[in-house]
């Protein structure tokens, strides 16, 4: 018998229902977590094509690897919420897009979704062309993307013309050719039937005012390309994004995507009082430093109690933090550096009320044993969801969470986190 056999929570991406994801462990379905999301959202499938989830039901996501072929296994997708401010995310013969020196024939390939939706491009080899729309924007950061195809081209571009930034993508040699101006954090990556979703990072000043936001062809050749699903994203409140996320349909109106929350609260199985041991396996997909809204991989928390927790967030790519509180916040900072779409293995022991060990893909990074008590008062179990007085609604996906109701030995901790 394993170390995970013997886990008194074990939740393994496979199964789910509406409002429902399923442990592995207990069997008596008392490890099971609770899921909301008002509205729909997107996931990749086993197939790697995007598929749409309908209102509470759990994405299972299939994370794609670098030539564009799903992973085996599933990741729980967790999200904040989201809006994407581009009207007719699929239909670039709409009116709503202008074209510049461009033609779109409607309808002409395969999408990354499987249906027959994506548009062709058609540069007319006379200068720069373009699609372009113009956004609402405020002074924050936003994120733009779209999947794009190539035909006979090469340079695809984004481009912020109101505010002049601009991100060029070679769509032959998978890089990154240039970003300039308002543009940065430019990405590219690959999808199956050699579709790309390229994006970038817009640092918008204007603090309320519109802005044309285009994609098109550099070259003057007439080149050619597929495009399908165009997205400018923020977090829904008009407040800045702080990283690219799941794709978000759109059709005469800007649409957004709420938050995803799995939570089981209370958990029947959970100890009464330390020792506990939490491990952890997942992609990061962001950091914030400015302390409230930040990412937790996994917390213990009190049931409808938002300021009692036990929790280990992501602060910056050289930093983790340890809160826990249940009468006052104690706050920790661990040295130790990460890398944005990381997928790692966190185990965390909470062994007493001073005494904290926390162990990364193989490696003791934390072991004191001399904190500020936090006395033990929790009965949930919390994924990707930090809390600091309230939900402050950030996320972040699980591939796996086991918990068990004692401290593992430090050979164990290694065997569970060694990649």
């Amino acid at each position: 018998m394993g170390v995970k056999d013997t886990a008194n929570l074990a939740m393994i991406p496979a199964a789910y229902a509406e409002d429902k994801v399923y442990s592995v462990l207990p069997s008596d379905g008392d490890g099971d977590f609770t899921f909301t999301r008002s509205g729909s959202g997107t996931r990749i499938n086993k197939g790697g094509y995007i598929e749409t989830m309908g209102n509470n039901v759990p994405r299972l996501n299939y994370r794609l690897d670098a030539d564009g072929n799903p992973t085996e296994c599933a990741e729980l997708l967790l999200e904040e919420s989201r809006r994407n401010l581009f009207l007719n995310s699929e239909d670039f013969t709409n009116g709503s897009w202008n074209k510049t020196r461009a033609t779109i024939t409607g309808n002409q390939s395969i999408a990354p979704d499987g249906t027959n939706n994506a548009d062709l491009l058609t540069g007319d080899g006379t200068g720069t062309s373009y699609v372009f729309d113009g956004v609402f924007l405020y002074t924050a950061t936003y994120y733009i993307s779209i999947f794009v195809k190539n035909i006979n081209g090469n340079d695809f571009t984004i481009q912020n013309f109101t505010q002049s930034g601009t991100a060029v993508f070679d769509l032959i040699n998978k890089s990154i050719t240039s970003t300039s101006g308002t543009m940065s954090d430019a990405k590219i990556e690959q999808y199956p039937n050699n579709w790309f979703r390229v994006s970038a990072k817009i640092t918008s000043t204007l603090g309320g005012a519109n802005a044309n936001i285009g994609f098109g062809v550099k070259n003057y050749n007439g080149d050619q390309f597929y495009i399908w699903g165009a997205q400018i994203e923020d977090n829904a409140s008009g407040g800045s994004a702080s990283y690219l996320s799941s794709y978000i349909p759109t059709s005469f109106s800007s649409v957004t995507r709420n938050v995803d929350s799995a939570y089981n609260q209370p958990f029947g199985d959970l100890a009464s009082d330390y020792p506990i041991t939490l491990y952890w396996k997942g992609r990061i997909t962001a950091y914030d430093s400015g302390g409230f809204n930040t990412q937790s991989f996994a917390g213990i928390a009190k049931n409808n109690d938002a300021v009692r927790y036990l929790n280990l967030k992501f602060y910056s790519t050289t930093q983790l933090q340890l809160e826990r509180r249940n009468t006052t916040q104690r706050q920790n900072f661990i040295t130790y550096t990460t890398q944005l779409d990381d997928v790692k293995k966190i185990a965390i022991k909470y062994i007493s009320s001073t005494h904290v060990v926390i162990f990364i893909d193989g490696i003791e990074v934390f072991n004191n044993s001399s904190l500020d008590a936090v006395s033990w008062d929790f009965d949930s179990i919390l994924i990707g969801q930090f809390r600091y007085n309230a939900d402050t609604g950030k996320r972040i996906p699980a591939d796996e969470l086991f918990v068990w109701n004692k401290a593992l030995t430090d050979a164990e901790m290694v065997e569970i986190t060694t990649p």
